[in-house]
């Protein structure tokens, strides 16, 4: 979809768009129903093949419902990804795939990144464009859900500024995500690893959940957070401090001491220092810098020729059911095309058969199109659900004027196609449509 075609989908002139693609059917009915009342008869004939017809609208809201729903999911989960990237100005990693990077910095997918040197870590510290240099440490679990270690600094960004609870007591203290499985005061032992490979009874240590962290809509609610410290000793390694600084926690860091880590998320002074550091950092040999918001950007190109390409599918499948449901009613109305005849031998004008025939059509048609606003409203909201149980992202999908201008489209080309049948049963014969 173009600029100037998204924006006619979603800005000030969609509701203007909208009644501009019905205005054509409303015109098509008056003109064919100017002078009739074919009311009565269309109510007839619904009520005569109810149960025929109900199939028919129930076959047309099923092709539009799922057609609106996941049009209306994919933009949802682009916003939903976005927002929970929205605290994670810059991320510096070892070189390799900034994609899954990403994925396991910002939404804790587990993936095998080299380490990125203590040295590194130092030098963005002491850098004075840098507010917060956090260190992420990953590989443990406890009943799947990851443990990360990092900063107190990064842990009250991600919190925002209504989280009031002290900082942590001991490198084994636990702040748990919204939802994570487990309760303040609760204490365990980490598995080492993630999922199906995890093993238990490895590291001996116990951790103790202190906090919990607010909902973030990300990820992250599901994470335990834990003093980057504390996962470096669990692992048997230094935990960042000259041994005359033992038990601090967090920054500074010393290098000589600092095991390696798989990323760190740095915030900037402001936007100009982040470009500066992304520049400085990316041209080195031995780390990466990116944008998690350009590497989505990116994503967001390719996702949108895929969405172009699911919108049009849907529309083509529409109008694939429309056609059928078309031709299905052609075959119907074969079955009551002596009672059409004989409107005909009464006098009737074709024209008002015609009009008989595609209010019918459109009865059915419109029907259908609302029950499958309806149905994409219901798959929306329990696609929305399986989505955030499985990612932790909140996915704001809803349906929007993008949608109805889809339907809109549906429904314009479905009453020329209705022309057809209705046009062909409307210039019949009268003596041979009373002969069959």
């Amino acid at each position: 979809m173009t600029p100037a075609l998204a924006a006619l989908a979603t800005g000030p002139a969609a509701p203007w768009v909208f009644l501009a693609l019905l205005v054509p059917i409303f015109g098509l009915g008056v003109v064919l129903m100017r002078g009739f009342a074919p009311g009565a008869l269309i109510v007839a004939i619904l009520r005569r093949y109810l149960w025929i017809n109900l199939a028919y609208v129930g076959l047309i809201a099923v092709a539009i419902g799922i057609g609106l729903a996941l049009i209306a999911q994919e933009r949802g989960l682009r916003v939903g990804a976005a927002a929970a990237a929205d605290k994670f100005d810059m991320v510096v990693t070892a070189p390799g795939s900034d994609v899954t990077a990403m994925l396991a910095a910002v939404y804790l997918q587990p993936a095998d990144i080299n380490l990125v040197d203590g040295a590194i870590l130092d030098q963005l510290e002491r850098d004075p464009r840098v507010r917060i240099a956090a260190p992420l440490g990953f590989g443990d679990s406890h009943r799947g859900a990851p443990i990360v270690g990092t900063t107190w600094e990064f842990v009250a960004h991600l919190a925002g500024p209504d989280f009031e609870v002290a900082p942590w007591s001991d490198p084994f203290s636990v702040i748990a995500g919204a939802d994570a499985p487990a309760e303040i005061g609760d204490q365990f032992e980490p598995a080492h690893g993630v999922g199906t490979t995890a093993e238990e009874g490895v590291h001996g240590d116990i951790l103790t959940v202190t906090a919990r962290l607010p909902r973030t809509g990300s990820p992250w609610d599901r994470a335990l957070l834990t003093p980057i410290e504390g996962v470096w000793l669990v692992h048997g390694l230094a935990d960042g401090h000259a041994p005359e600084r033992a038990g601090q926690l967090g920054p500074p860091f010393d290098p000589a001491f600092t095991p390696g880590t798989p990323a760190i998320i740095v915030t900037a002074d402001s936007l100009g220092s982040a470009y500066g550091l992304q520049s400085q950092w990316d041209s080195r040999s031995d780390t990466m810098a990116f944008f998690p918001g350009a590497v989505l950007s990116r994503l967001y190109g390719v996702l949108g020729d895929i969405r172009q390409v699911m919108s049009i599918l849907a529309l083509v499948t529409q109008v694939l059911v429309a056609a059928s449901v078309l031709l299905g009613l052609f075959i119907l109305t074969r079955l009551f095309r002596r009672q059409l005849a004989m409107l005909g031998a009464l006098g009737a004008p074709g024209r008002f058969v015609t009009a008989v025939v595609w209010g019918y059509a459109m009865a059915l048609l419109t029907a259908g199109a609302v029950l499958g606003c309806a149905l994409a409203l219901v798959a929306v909201g329990a696609i929305s659900d399986v989505i955030a149980a499985r990612t932790q992202l909140i996915v704001p999908a809803t349906l929007g004027w993008a949608e109805a201008h889809a339907v809109a489209t549906f429904l314009l080309v479905a009453s020329l196609v209705a022309l057809v049948p209705a046009r062909l049963l409307g210039g019949a014969d009268v003596l041979s449509g009373l002969r069959s």
